[in-house]
């Protein structure tokens, strides 16, 4: 227990995520060194924002404890990568969580065929159905389905798996006891009693617009494939999806009709050859049942007549409209450069790739939506998504409710 709160203490930091958390990890060796880490040696990190180092020189505990006690009054878990329940999965993909906060049952994940099921929020009856009968053929097969928690393709996916009886393992872009959306309550609490909820944000963290894409780079780590569902040409899911190609992980896509704003995505992923057709839940079980036989064992199919009455059910269960007030609050729009923090471009751009270099100066400019980025980079849409997406991790980027992106710091060319 006695190393646990430095990596609460350290995964709170403000001003530092990703490539950065990790060179800070390397430097010092540790949390509980960065910790006691002396603040001139905290200096030394010249590529550090004044922010980041700011935080790292502060080294109260006191919201350390209000966390972790927040923890023990809910019955929240804590694993960080020093544990060995933490899963390797994670381990080996890019900015990996430092902590992840679970509630429901202990899951050796490594051990699973997790298959993570996404896609967009405004699904089409079509996607619903196919995500529900996808969620039961899978977990009926041997495998467990990994998704988060949004109305749509998710709550689709979820619930096909539970009326299968199947483990489902939930990730949320927020504390563990901050229910997102709130009408989701009994899946919620479903998910807790049969399966697993994660998440990397502690206890109290509201959901916000830029948590989302920061998170499905979890959903993906822990999974050996990912199925899109339904997405159209801009969605969420293509980002998941994008994770998933960086992280050698299987991608799959459920075909739509050709002239389907909802299946523009999944449509373009097969076309491209990024991802492979899927219009089955054996068409992914087949691929793994070699690998492990003992879980994925050839099962007698469903009963169609099962099948229906229960898709008749996922039907009858109507999901709450997304509006202003349901929807999560993206992070504060920066519209005056004045009050940005200026960094050294010549220290930053050492832990950036050179897609992410691109999106960052485009945005010196100005804030621009994905599309925008898109021609104005002359990058494919996949290089900007994932840009933005590291970008915001690292606290470059933030995203406002107009959809638009915006540079959160201000680079110091010279």
């Amino acid at each position: 227990m006695s190393h646990l709160k430095y990596w609460v203490w350290l995964s709170t930091r403000r001003g530092l995520a990703g490539v950065t958390m990790q060179r800070v990890l390397d430097h010092f060796g540790g949390p509980e060194r960065v910790y006691y880490a002396h603040a001139r040696d905290v200096d030394e990190l010249t590529e550090l924002s004044g922010l980041a180092r700011s935080s790292l020189k502060d080294k109260s505990m006191r919201e350390v404890e209000r966390i972790l006690d927040r923890c023990d009054q809910l019955g929240i878990r804590v694993m960080t990568r020093q544990d060995a329940v933490y899963p390797q999965r994670l381990e080996n993909i890019p900015q990996p969580p430092l902590v992840l906060y679970a509630k429901g049952r202990p899951i050796s994940l490594d051990d699973q065929v997790a298959i993570a099921m996404v896609g967009t929020r405004s699904c089409t009856p079509y996607g619903e159905r196919v995500a529900g009968k996808l969620a039961m053929e899978l977990t009926h097969g041997g495998a467990m389905v990994v998704s988060g928690m949004a109305q749509g393709i998710d709550a689709a996916s979820i619930r096909g798996a539970l009326m299968a009886g199947g483990t489902v393992v939930s990730v949320l872009a927020g504390g563990l006891d901050v229910i997102y959306p709130r009408y989701h309550r009994f899946l919620y609490e479903d998910v807790a009693a049969s399966g697993l909820l994660l998440s990397e944000y502690p206890p109290g963290t509201e959901h916000k617009g830029s948590h989302f894409p920061v998170r499905n780079r979890i959903i993906s780590g822990l999974s050996l494939g990912v199925v899109v569902v339904e997405s159209p040409r801009r969605g969420g899911a293509l980002i998941t999806a994008s994770h998933a190609l960086d992280q050698n992980r299987d991608v799959y896509a459920v075909p739509g009709a050709i002239d389907a704003p909802a299946s523009e995505g999944t449509n373009r992923l097969i076309q491209e050859g990024a991802a492979k057709l899927v219009t089955c839940g054996e068409d992914i079980l087949c691929e793994w049942r070699d690998r492990f036989p003992e879980k994925l064992g050839v099962q007698p199919p469903l009963n169609p007549q099962v099948v229906e009455q229960r898709l008749q059910q996922l039907e009858q269960v109507q999901p709450a409209p997304v509006s202003p007030q349901t929807a999560p609050a993206a992070e504060k729009e920066v519209d005056n450069p004045e009050s940005m923090e200026y960094i050294d471009w010549k220290e930053c751009r050492k832990n950036l790739t050179d897609d992410e270099q691109v999106v960052l100066l485009a945005l010196q400019e100005g804030a621009k939506g994905a599309d925008g980025l898109v021609e104005h980079t002359q990058r494919s849409a996949r290089q900007v998504l994932a840009a933005l997406t590291m970008l915001q991790l690292q606290g470059y980027v933030t995203q406002g409710k107009d959809k638009r992106f915006r540079a959160a710091v201000k680079l110091k060319m010279e």
